[in-house]
């Protein structure tokens, strides 16, 4: 079989177009291209293998990684290769949104700082001081926080909407179980929270004024909502300019059994998924993170985002 033929054997699979879009932008790691594919690492390195065969690739090694880019010296074919690879990608539906999420992890890149911390976060508690956890750590932050209004949206029976009014101005904790927001409120009675209230309603529609909160925090309740983006929008209207958002969720997973254990109804969100439900909403200064891996399977990953709603 002549190299033509087998050039064009290898375009003909739209995840490795997918792959060859991208690495004609920038050079990436096997990781990387993990993260904006979606994709498991063993798939990713099989179709690899098959490109730097074909001679469509070339890698080099940076300390562990490989790193990856299109060889720009390619035997164009009179013309037609690249001419080819264009008109393929145009039709392969994810390419759009592969280029998004590639924006998302070169930003990660760059942000030496988080790489930091992620590497710090993971030895925290590890080794034993009296009197250093995370608990200690968060009631310090805690107290730092200055008085607001603060929405707690999907808070279930509310130990984190508890643990906010006791700096809070005010802290409204929304969910859509009765019995939650009775067991919520009598909690709250018990311990003398008078700026906790708890309102029945779905985050969706949460049953709060318009542009009455400072900050609108979703805590591992988005991917209860059966319609995330609409619960992020309904954030962004009950937001005061200048508010924030704060959710907190798993990063994307294929854990089904979540559906049945949890009642999840999504299996997490991409950061491209959360970064589009936030710009769809016109929010700024979007920054999304993950910032905690359980060692225990099924290995689930949290997600941090935080946006501001624009002053006008």
């Amino acid at each position: 079989m002549s190299s033509t033929l087998k050039t064009l054997r290898i375009l003909s699979d739209p995840t490795r177009i997918r792959i060859l879009h991208l690495l004609r932008a920038e050079e990436l790691s096997v990781l990387e291209l993990q993260d904006i594919l979606g994709m498991g690492q063993s798939r990713i390195s099989t179709h690899l293998s098959q490109l730097r065969q074909a001679g469509l690739v070339v890698d080099r090694r940076v300390g562990k990684n490989s790193i990856y880019a299109f060889d720009s010296e390619v035997d164009d074919i009179e013309g037609t290769l690249l001419a080819i690879l264009n008109k393929s990608a145009g039709e392969v539906e994810e390419t759009a949104d592969d280029r998004a999420a590639m924006e998302l992890s070169l930003a990660k890149r760059r942000d030496k700082a988080r790489a930091y911390f992620d590497a710090l976060a993971g030895k925290f508690g590890k080794t034993y001081l009296p009197g250093r956890s995370w608990k200690a750590l968060g009631e310090s932050l805690l107290k730092l926080m200055p008085p607001m209004v603060i929405a707690d949206l999907g808070a279930g029976e509310g130990t984190f909407s508890q643990l906010l009014a006791q700096r809070a101005e005010l802290v409204i904790a929304v969910d859509n179980s009765e019995k939650m927001v009775e067991f919520g409120s009598q909690v709250a009675k018990e311990n003398g929270y008078e700026n906790l209230e708890y309102r029945l309603g779905g985050i969706e529609e949460p049953p709060i004024e318009d542009e009455s909160v400072d900050l609108a925090f979703f805590s591992q309740s988005l991917h209860h909502a059966e319609k995330p983006a609409e619960a992020v929008a309904a954030a962004h209207r009950i937001l005061k300019p200048g508010g924030r958002i704060v959710i907190l969720d798993l990063l994307k997973h294929q854990f089904e059994e979540a559906r049945e254990l949890y009642a999840d109804h999504w299996l997490g969100f991409s950061e491209l998924d959360i970064s589009r439900f936030l710009n769809e909403q016109k929010f700024q200064d979007i920054d999304i993170s993950v910032v905690d891996r359980e060692a225990d399977p099924p290995h689930f990953q949290t997600m941090m985002a935080i946006a501001t709603k624009a002053l006008s």
